[in-house]
């Protein structure tokens, strides 16, 4: 069988600038799929309004092409895509694979995560009280293999684990939406941080309930603050500086254990990146968080 064409993508969400960790996910994802002789692509993830900063979209997107991290096909936002997350809720009701859920997070943590509702058997219904869509998760074992970490495998339980797919505020959850959009732009190689590992499991089956095969995966280390915290916007990490964008572009490839002597062949950031495709090594990333 013939190996598909390499299509990566990075997929920030708008809720701030860009900052060092995200740039660090971004050249290891750009630089796999230039690697591959591959189609690297950016997607917007702007599914949550209540928590997106203004022009924060425009400033990423800027900062993405400060850093010569340019997307090969038109930039996807996921807002302009509820249509067909709706129909494919709509299609997974259908089928007996997910269902409304009306139970508080207060009632199933009451519960051990079980449903006070039973909401799987299906007895909630659209206009008595606000609900939210879930994925109806089968128990499982699931195994694959990581291409930065190795062979993996994590346990799903049903009910317990099901994670939401539409919110009762009704935006879209990201569980549904990355899966969608992976599916419909052909994406073959997800390179994203560790700590999105967890979600593997669970992603794989909403896969394989919308007929497609997973991606191959690698998941990296994320950045930490001084205080050994995930280096995020929710912990105030500062915006990139666009205008040390080489310097920038030098530290990540630092962070990601590459060459230190590809730097001073490299007088500007095209050459910087072209250099670093042609010499990249995953297996040079350091498995522990910096």
């Amino acid at each position: 069988m013939t190996e598909r064409l390499y299509r990566g993508r990075f997929a920030p969400s708008p809720t701030g600038p860009l900052h060092f960790g995200s740039l660090v996910t971004a050249v290891a994802s750009f630089l796999e799929a230039r690697s591959h002789d591959g189609t690297w692509l950016v997607r917007i993830e702007d599914l949550d309004p209540l928590r997106e900063s203004p022009h924060a979209s425009e400033q990423i997107l800027a900062s993405l092409e400060a850093h010569g991290l340019r997307s090969d096909e038109p930039v996807r936002f996921q807002s302009h895509r509820h249509t067909h997350y709706q129909q494919l809720i709509d299609r997974l009701l259908e089928q007996g694979l997910a269902y409304r859920c009306t139970c508080s997070r207060k009632q199933l943590r009451e519960h051990d995560g079980r449903h006070p509702n039973h909401c799987r058997q299906g007895h909630a219904r659209p206009g008595e009280r606000p609900f939210a869509v879930r994925f109806a998760l089968h128990d499982e074992q699931s195994q694959w293999q990581d291409q930065l970490l190795g062979p993996q495998s994590q346990a799903v339980h049903a009910e317990l684990d099901d994670p939401v797919i539409l919110r009762k505020e009704g935006f879209y959850a990201y569980q549904l939406a990355v899966v969608a959009d992976d599916i419909d732009q052909g994406i073959t190689h997800v390179v994203r941080g560790s700590d999105l590992l967890d979600m593997t499991a669970q992603q794989q089956q909403i896969f394989h309930a919308l007929g497609s095969a997973p991606p191959h995966w690698m998941h990296i280390p994320v950045i930490l603050n001084a205080q050994g915290q995930k280096l995020s916007k929710q912990n105030h990490a500062p915006a990139l500086d666009d205008g040390i964008a080489k310097a920038n572009l030098e530290q990540a490839l630092a962070a990601l254990g590459q060459d230190p002597g590809l730097l001073s062949e490299a007088a500007d950031i095209d050459t910087l990146l072209r250099l670093a495709a042609a010499n990249w090594s995953p297996e040079r990333i350091h498995l522990t968080a910096r």
